[in-house]
């Protein structure tokens, strides 16, 4: 006990420290989905992918048949989806870190298979998959 207290500083410390680096997992929203897998539901059809970078950087680079929704806009702006509430649909960023969010709002919003493309568009680039400019 007296080790406790004597040193409940350093173990706040240590208490804190560990929490925060498991914050980044535990926000982490929706499933995620690796390059092979999206190409295969891509390939089978019916599969929405959703970019949710800026559309600056959407211009950039974005996988084929991308649809363009900005992560600050996806919340007003999901009307525009439901159509595609019964398929597959990808979430894109750059990262995988928006795109997680993204997966997220749209499983809320009702959207039955959701996922969110692991690594992002730099991941798929750096794979050497094809990109539409």
């Amino acid at each position: 006990m007296k080790f406790i207290i004597d040193n409940i500083f350093w173990i706040g410390i240590a208490i804190l420290s560990g929490g925060a680096l498991l914050l980044p997992v535990l926000q982490r929203r929706g499933a995620k989905v690796s390059h092979f897998q999206a190409t295969q539901y891509m390939n089978q059809g019916k599969t929405l992918v959703l970019d949710v970078r800026s559309a600056e950087e959407f211009a950039t680079g974005h996988l084929p048949n991308a649809k363009n929704i900005p992560l600050a806009e996806l919340g007003d702006r999901v009307k525009e989806l439901e159509k595609s509430k019964s398929n597959v649909v990808i979430t894109v960023c750059a990262s995988g870190v928006r795109s997680s969010s993204a997966a997220g709002i749209l499983s809320k919003a009702g959207f039955a298979q959701v996922f969110s493309l692991d690594g992002g568009v730099d991941a798929w680039k750096s794979q050497g998959l094809p990109t539409v400019k």
